[in-house]
């Protein structure tokens, strides 16, 4: 691929800049807007849709299986599109993934019911269900790429942060539709109520694609370009290559990941079913957290420019660590506003992660495999992390009939992220910095 030798003005570059920041956090929330739709669904709808002849545990083991299916996908998500934008680009991949999540939504919200079509309902939702995540898998590298390398060497945490957005204005979009249309709908919430978010998905992928067709690729994948290091198959050379990071930044992950859809996803069912709380108060409660989360999650990000990386991550992997028995000491006071406390508060540690942590995972690779070897790691923690937690702390209520054994596990986790992070040690300040100086912004033929 040619660029032609006109160099960006500053001004030009500031609008880029922008443009990237914007591009790769709407992008972001569109994608999880249509992630936390379906957790929501498999917490509140799908179990008596689409598995009405299991008894209630069985069904929501069934619904949230499904769920880890599409986490599942996602490593292989993240290997086809890694592939893609480590050879052709950060902003044609992210067109592809966008495209793919949104469609696959909204054809979730005319899928008909296991009453209508029987065992083809469930088929055809697990279908769907894999092409979200191998959509999601794509998507998360190249947007932090988009905002990352476009901005400053020295605001890596803050820029990386922008993108890391897209969950919280995700989950905000999702649960105050998904809560407007449970009031709305009444007693049509389980025939048409519920569908008519997944639907909205295609008004929301326009707007996106929309912006991110105005975004050129980003600096230093054109300085790949022009010095022609584009990698055969980056995928193989990130395994080949970085395997201790690829590990790493999948193992460091579990601290932010497991816990979070615990405390949005999880509690959906736990507070409805255990502590028979009110849906539209648990709803109401998720949408506050996500809403605080527009403003802790850049704000730990650009404290991580300040303080250093690893030191803020550490922090909030401690505050996960010690969080994990109050939250449910608190939701299972049977007091309304406690409960209500714990879950609003519940994203603040795991912001504390999820803030620095595009930064932190990015910059242990190279910039000729490092859409292949992020992803990768990335995505790899839904496999042990995110995908499974729901299922096990469903698992963990029935066996030991308490939320301490979950409190419990959520530790587990911490200290898994602790550990990785002492061995994670990234590349050198100086070799990163280089990177951003050598990769003058130049606008493509």
């Amino acid at each position: 691929m040619a660029v032609n030798a006109k160099a960006l003005t500053e001004e030009e570059r500031r609008v880029q800049v922008r443009r990237a920041a914007v591009a790769s956090t709407v992008g972001t929330a569109i994608e999880w807007y249509d992630y936390f739709l379906y957790g929501t669904a498999a917490a509140l709808v799908f179990p008596k849709l689409f598995f009405p002849n299991s008894d209630p545990y069985v069904g929501q083991l069934q619904a949230f299986a499904t769920m880890f299916l599409g986490f599942a996908a996602r490593p292989v998500g993240a290997a086809i599109f890694g592939h893609w934008g480590d050879r052709i680009g950060r902003k044609a991949t992210l067109i592809v993934t966008l495209s793919l999540m949104g469609i696959s939504s909204a054809l979730m919200g005319v899928l008909p019911s296991y009453a209508s079509i029987g065992a083809w309902a469930p088929t055809i939702l697990i279908i769907l269900r894999i092409l979200q995540g191998i959509g999601v898998g794509g998507e998360w590298g190249g947007s932090v790429l988009m905002s990352i390398e476009w901005g400053h060497a020295k605001r890596r945490g803050f820029m990386g942060s922008w993108p890391q957005l897209g969950v919280a204005l995700g989950l905000l979009f999702s649960s105050v539709l998904m809560t407007i249309f449970l009031n709305l709908s009444g007693n049509g919430f389980y025939t048409w109520g519920w569908r008519v978010p997944f639907l909205l998905s295609l008004v929301l992928v326009v707007i996106g694609l929309f912006i991110r067709l105005r975004v050129l690729e980003t600096p230093q994948f054109q300085q790949v370009l022009r010095e022609q290091q584009v990698v055969r198959v980056p995928v193989w050379e990130a395994i080949r290559s970085n395997p201790k990071e690829i590990v790493l930044s999948a193992l460091v992950r579990m601290a932010e990941q497991a816990p979070f859809y615990l405390f949005i996803t999880f509690i959906l069912s736990y507070g409805s079913t255990y502590m028979h709380y009110n849906k539209g108060f648990l709803t109401n409660a998720t949408t506050c957290a996500a809403i605080l989360s527009l403003f802790s999650v850049p704000f730990f990000g650009y404290l991580s420019d300040r303080i250093g990386r690893r030191r803020m991550y550490a922090i909030g992997a401690i505050a996960v660590l010690i969080y994990a028995y109050p939250y449910f000491w608190m939701v299972d006071s049977g007091i309304a506003a406690l409960a209500f406390l714990a879950i609003v508060i519940s994203l603040i540690p795991h912001d504390m992660l999820y803030g620095p942590q595009a930064a932190l995972i990015a910059e242990a690779f190279p910039v000729k495999i490092r859409y292949s070897g992020a992803s990768l790691g990335y995505q790899l923690a839904s496999l042990v992390a995110g995908g499974p937690a729901p299922s096990i702390a469903l698992w963990l209520m029935h066996k030991y009939g308490h939320s301490s054994a979950i409190s419990a596990y959520i530790v587990f986790n911490a200290v898994v992220t602790l550990i990785a992070l002492a061995f994670l040690k990234g590349r050198r300040e100086e070799e990163i910095v280089r990177e951003y100086q050598s990769a003058e912004p130049y606008i493509q033929a």
